[in-house]
Parts: C-alpha cells; structure tokens; sequence
C-alpha cells in the first residue's frame, strides 16, 4: 500500500550542506569542490561530461562484458559498435566495458531464465556524485572502488558485481527534421570515442586533461555523452548521435528490448521522477529523430498514433512520471503536430487512453486537495481488479517531483545559472502533499506489473540527479540521489518479498555523467550534534 505524503524534517540546526551550497554559489569558490575543469571556479560547466559510468548488478554479473571481455581491448570489436574506430579508443587493458554492454546485459538474464528485469537509471549520477552522496548520509569516505554509505551500494542480498563504462556517443551535431522524422547530416560534427589516458582507466582515477571530458582537448577530441543517444544506448544496444531517440546515426528504426520482450509476452513498465517522455524514459519504448518531440513520444508510450507510429505501438503496461501542469501554447521542437497544452501529453490523448472513456489505462493524476500516495494506490487498486493498464501522472515546477535535499527537507536553496545564481524552487503545501515519491511510484508499477504477468520489464528512472547537476547544486544532488536510493530500497524489499532473485535482474547505472569534482569529502561527512 502507498501511504505515506511528503512530509519535511524537521531541521534543529542550520542545513550544513545548504550553507555550504549557497556559501559556494555567492562567493564562486569552494574549498570542497567544483563543477567542471577549473578548480579555481565553484561553477565553470554546467552540462554532462565523457567521465566512465558505474554500473552495479544485482542476481547477475559483469563477468561476459568486463576486464578481458572487454570490447574495448578489441579495434573490430570497436569498429563494429562505432561504425569507425576512434582516435586512441583502443585500450589493451582495458578494465572497462561500453553502456551498449548494458543492453546486452539484459538479454542475457532473460536468456539465461530470468523473468524479471528492472533497469535502474540515476541520470546523470557519476562516480563523485555517488561519493558525496554515500558520504553525507553515512559519513564513510572512500576513495575508489565500488564504495559503501547508499543502500545500492552496501545491498548483498543478491549476487552483485561493480563495474564502470564508456557513455560516448556515435557522433554530436546532427540535424534532423521532426515532421519528416529524417535526418540531414548524418555524420554530424565531432565523432565519439574513449581515449583512458586522458579522462582515466577508471572513474576515480585523475582525469590527465581537465578539457578532455568535455570535447574540448588539443590533443584528443571525443563527443561527450546526452540522456537520449546513451539511453539508446541502455536500451536498444547501438551507438548513435546526440539527441536520437531509438534510432541509428542515419535516423532508421531500432527496437528498444522493452518492445521486443512485450512481443514475447511480457508486460512493461516505465516510471520517472522528471516528466514522462522525457529522454530516458521516451527511451524506454518510443522511436523519433529527436528528444524534444514530446506529445509524440508520449503517443507511442501510451498507443496511441505519433509521427513516427501513425499506426500506433501496443503502449506500456504502466507509465508514472512528472510532466503535470506544464502548459504551453506553442513548441516549434515538437513539430507542426503539436497540440496547445500540456507539454507532454495532448489532452485528446489522455482522454482517449482513460478507461472512463473506454480506454485501457486506469489515470491517476494529481488532484487538488487530495494526498498523492491516495490517488496512486486507489489507482493501482483499480488498475489491479479490472486488469487494465496504470497512467499516472505528477510534477510540481518544471514537471518533476519536489526536490528532496540533502537533509531530507524539501527546502531547495539557490542554484547557478548560466553565468549568476538562480532562485531556489519553492514548493507550496499543496505542491508537497498532492504528489508522489519515487519509490511510491516504483512499487506501484510493481505490483500492476506483478499483476498482469509473471514476466516483466521495468525502467525506473531518477532523473532529477541530472537536473539539480544541471544547476550545479550539491544540495539537490545529494537529496536526490537519496531519494533514488529509498526506492532502491523499496524495489529490493518488494523483491525479496515476492520471489526473491532467481528470476530477477536489476541493473543500476546512470546513463553519463556531469562534471562534479569532489576535492575534501570530508566536508560532507554527518558532524556530531553538540
């Protein structure tokens, strides 16, 4: 059952990591860490960057894809996945894998017997950006390896191994067209690749050339990694340009393993703290030539006709996520096609998709007045006796879930824009009281996926890691990599509660990572109260 409502801590002292995060942003330095290649500026980046990605695996290992299985050992192996081989890509020793290993990795648990698969994606969650996190809710400082302090990490439960791997794309700068769905140039402007010496043979390893994560070397120019080619990556096992959303680097169909396993029966879900369609959770079953396209994203979600589909895909079992309220009149991104309101779903879409009006989805949205968790679990309830599918749909500012801070709060402080400080988010009672938290949303599609087939795939996505790092804020990062990991928990739990591990999977990995740069991680560990 879901009952709890966000409820905020109740702070005794000063937020030491608030301080810290506004002190940083006011003054433009911090002795304890930076964004970016320059540690002389609190924020000098403020975008994703081409550092290797942690990947933990629960009920399998890493063992076909890593050390000597490494492909990045092999040029015909690299050749094959890039369709060309970088420059200084092939490394010998590599210890490292490729985030396609990671699709890879999901056919070979459900070929080897497993049943049930949840990939796990913290977006934009990097190696120090889950140190900072483990540190400040444990206070145990590490300074390689898998770590401990998180729930994800410290889990033994099930067999589980740590790796780390390669998020480049296949190129950036390629145009498309969205009405036509087709692409102009395919070859873009800068091509992918991984060069170790200079951005590491492992994520806590020095990064030799601070420019080189970010496409910016003179001696080594790699594409750095964005939400939807690695989520292609994740999901459907190629490399492809920056922006593409299940399609090759010449703009031609793929299929995400979410629709080749719903062809075999399994039900599939998709669950996100950010809005619905977004990047990673479009992924996660539609196709289009670009990310921004998100009515039409959201149709092939929920089966309904799009630009690329006009047929329509069958659509998710279940489908949870932010996007509520976020109203436009325009959005040139998203094609001739696009429909005044809802950024994210066409309301013509949403009321033909409603079982009370003759649709196949049970719609739990936010309602005023009314606590979240309650309109989520009557919604489940439903979804579970008239065996239909579950939409649920939430958000407060900009479409995600409140932002959780790093004390626990709800209390977001100021942020750093592109050149100067942002206002903080400021969330009302009723902001906090009519929506969800992602590990409520996580088991709810749970238990409808349990219930409509002993087979199923699910993504659950904690995508606002990569905004509150898109901001540069230490705060909101720490506070949602927590929040991430409580549904970790709440995922395990209903595991080991349900069948335990012989016949699941979870794979937990982010799909690339920011710039953060974690210079004395003792400020961040638990002080004692006096």
């Amino acid at each position: 059952m879901i009952l709890d409502v966000f409820r905020p801590a109740v702070a005794e002292n000063v937020d030491p990591i608030a301080k810290m995060q506004t002190d940083a942003v006011t003054s433009r330095r911090a002795d304890w860490g930076h964004w970016g290649p320059s540690p002389e500026k609190y924020s000098s980046w403020k975008t994703h960057s081409n550092r290797l990605i942690p990947v933990y695996t629960f009920g399998i290992d890493l063992d076909s894809v890593s050390g000597k299985n490494s492909l990045y050992r092999d040029a015909s192996a690299i050749e094959k996945l890039y369709g060309y081989v970088p420059e200084n890509t092939v490394n010998p020793k590599a210890e490292y894998f490729d985030q396609t290993d990671v699709y890879r990795l999901q056919t070979s648990a459900i070929e080897s017997g497993k049943k049930r698969v949840i990939l796990f994606v913290f977006d934009g969650m990097d190696w120090d950006t889950t140190r900072v996190a483990a540190i400040a809710r444990s206070g145990k400082i590490y300074h390689e390896g898998r770590g401990e302090g998180l729930h994800f990490l410290d889990y033994h439960g099930a067999k589980t191994d740590f790796g780390y791997c390669v998020t480049s794309p296949h190129n950036e700068g390629t145009s498309v067209d969205v009405n036509n769905q087709t692409v102009v140039n395919p070859d873009g402007k800068l091509r992918g690749g991984y060069d170790a010496s200079l951005g590491g043979d492992a994520p806590w390893r020095p990064v030799v050339d601070a420019d080189y994560p970010i496409g910016k070397s003179k001696k080594t120019k790699h594409a750095y990694a964005e939400s939807s080619a690695t989520a292609t990556s994740l999901t459907s096992g190629i490399k492809t340009y920056n922006d593409a959303m299940n399609v090759d680097f010449m703009g031609r169909e793929v299929l995400p393993i979410a629709r080749k396993l719903q062809d075999d029966g399994f039900a599939i879900g998709v669950v996100t703290s950010v809005p619905i369609s977004h990047a990673t959770p479009g992924c996660a079953y539609g196709n289009n030539v670009h990310r921004n396209d998100y009515q039409d994203l959201t149709r092939d979600l929920i089966g309904r006709p799009s630009v690329f589909h006009p047929g329509g895909l069958p659509g998710v079992d279940v489908l949870i996520g932010g996007g509520w309220g976020i109203d436009k009149d325009k959005d040139g991104a998203q094609g001739d096609n696009y429909v005044p309101g809802n950024k994210y779903v066409a309301a013509d879409d949403l009321s033909a998709i409603d079982v009370n009006n003759g649709g196949n989805y049970v719609v739990a949205q936010r309602t005023p007045g009314v606590a979240g968790p309650k309109v989520l679990s009557e919604a489940v309830r439903k979804a579970k006796e008239s065996d239909n599918r579950l939409f649920g749909y939430f958000g407060a500012q900009g479409g995600h879930l409140p932002y959780q801070t790093a004390d626990g709060n709800y209390d977001p402080v100021v942020s750093y824009g592109s050149s100067k400080p942002e206002k903080a988010e400021v969330y009302s009672e009723a902001d906090l009281h009519e929506n969800v938290k992602l590990d409520q949303m996580a088991i709810a599609a749970l238990d409808v996926l349990d219930s409509r087939s002993d087979r199923w795939w699910l993504m659950i996505e904690s995508g606002d890691v990569d905004w509150a790092n898109h901001s540069n804020n230490i705060d909101n990062s720490i506070g949602a990599v927590h929040s991430g990991d409580d549904a970790f928990a709440a995922v395990v739990s209903w595991i080991e509660q349900h069948g335990g591990w012989d016949e699941t999977a979870l794979i937990l990995t982010a799909d690339h990572g920011h710039y953060f740069n974690l210079d004395r991680p003792d400020a961040f560990a638990p002080k004692p109260i006096k």
